[in-house]
């Protein structure tokens, strides 16, 4: 009884979810006809196109040949859910399949959306700063993308199709299953998941992801202070020009390394007061921005979970108060901490270089860190070595 109870459940769930399909505007998808693939299969696949041909044509001939029946009976026979069964099969074998992601593509790029923060004092939020970046990296492709050349949908065994004139927008289209989507000019691939709540899995697979989610992130900042977070841009509000004379030379000397190297760490020190994180911010906006650096001020806690994620192309870490993060080693507050180890593996490009992903998206990272710090003093001296800083300069004269 309680088997029955949930099979009749089951499709009266069914039933709606697929009368909710077709209500919402999605249309059965039906297997087209291809001279091509039939060719294909006379040459290639002979014997078995053959074989599947005869075992079609004596099955009907079985159904109209029976002498139990009258032949009125015989023919309705014909439209039978077996003999349906057996038609669909051949036809599916001998039309191309309906359009699918190839998952040979080696990018991809995925986030669950909404992304959902479980804020504390206690907690560090930098996976969520990084989920929700991700978040905002896909939906801003997507709506770079703009309307697909095909959406379908696999549902209780049959395909569906979305008329494209009619797409609106991603999250006003009902998902009940996987989705997929197609831009043949970009040669990449969108599969959505349905997930509980309202949740979903967005996917975004092709030969070439970089190009797309560069512009997508173009002029984006994260900013993560204890346990606050932002992402947005980058508001400085001095210009370069309004700095000092030798700030600026300084700064000319910083942008043309930016230009010629791919990872460069810059310091800049002086008493509180003259500037140097109103400096950063506008190296940030006048300079890293425009070359399309995506912008990360982090505290220190968050510097000590932090990796810069693989699929950016261009990153720019931006860390203030430098001197109380990579201490000393020798002090003894030092000793109970694993935050100047993290700077100094950052600064070497050791911590994310030294394995090599065999997936996902390959490309050449280009890391910048702006560190501002009161005093060099406190600096662990390992910071200061050829290699790791590039360039030092201090700030001397208050700045207003």
């Amino acid at each position: 009884m309680e088997f029955d109870y949930y099979r009749s459940h089951e499709g009266t769930n069914a039933n709606t979810n697929r009368q909710s399909l077709l209500s919402s505007g999605w249309r059965p998808l039906h297997r087209e006809f291809d001279w091509r693939f039939i060719c294909e299969l006379l040459l290639n696949d002979t014997q078995e196109l053959t074989q599947k041909t005869l075992n079609l044509a004596s099955n009907i001939a079985d159904t109209l040949g029976r002498n139990n029946y009258t032949w009125w009976a015989n023919l309705l026979n014909v439209v039978s859910d077996n003999t349906r069964y057996e038609v669909e099969k051949y036809w599916n074998y001998i039309t191309p399949d309906s359009f699918a992601p190839d998952y040979r593509y080696k990018e991809s790029l995925s986030t669950e959306t909404p992304t959902v923060q479980f804020v504390s004092r206690n907690s560090i939020p930098i996976d969520y700063v990084l989920n929700r970046l991700q978040e905002i990296t896909i939906l801003r492709i997507l709506d770079l993308l703009s309307r697909p050349d095909i959406i379908t949908q696999y549902y209780l065994e049959r395909d569906f199709y979305y008329p494209v004139e009619k797409f609106v927008s991603w999250e006003r289209l009902d998902v009940i299953h996987t989705v997929y989507a197609y831009w043949s000019k970009y040669d990449i691939w969108l599969q959505i998941n349905p997930y509980d709540r309202g949740r979903r899995q967005y996917t975004l697979m092709a030969k070439n992801l970089a190009p797309l989610i560069n512009k997508a992130t173009y002029n984006l900042a994260v900013m993560l202070s204890g346990y606050q977070s932002r992402v947005g841009k980058v508001n400085s509000q001095f210009p370069i020009r309004s700095f000092p004379v030798n700030i600026q030379s300084f700064t000319d000397t910083v942008q043309q390394a930016i230009l010629n190297q791919k990872q460069l760490a810059v310091l800049v020190h002086g008493e509180p007061g003259t500037g140097k994180t109103a400096w950063t911010q506008a190296v940030a906006q006048e300079i890293l921005v425009p070359l399309g650096y995506v912008i990360f001020i982090l505290d220190h806690d968050a510097i000590a979970n932090f990796v810069p994620p693989v699929y950016l192309e261009r990153v720019c870490i931006i860390i203030n108060e430098a001197d109380n993060l990579a201490q000393n080693r020798a002090s003894e507050v030092a000793q109970y901490s694993n935050k100047t180890e993290h700077v100094l593996s950052l600064l070497d490009g050791t911590l994310y270089q030294s394995i090599i992903d065999d997936s996902g998206i390959q490309i050449q990272q280009r890391l910048i860190i702006l560190m501002t710090c009161n005093t060099t003093e406190r600096l662990d001296p390992a910071m200061l070595r050829k290699g790791r800083v590039d360039f030092m300069c201090e700030f001397t004269l208050k700045f207003v």
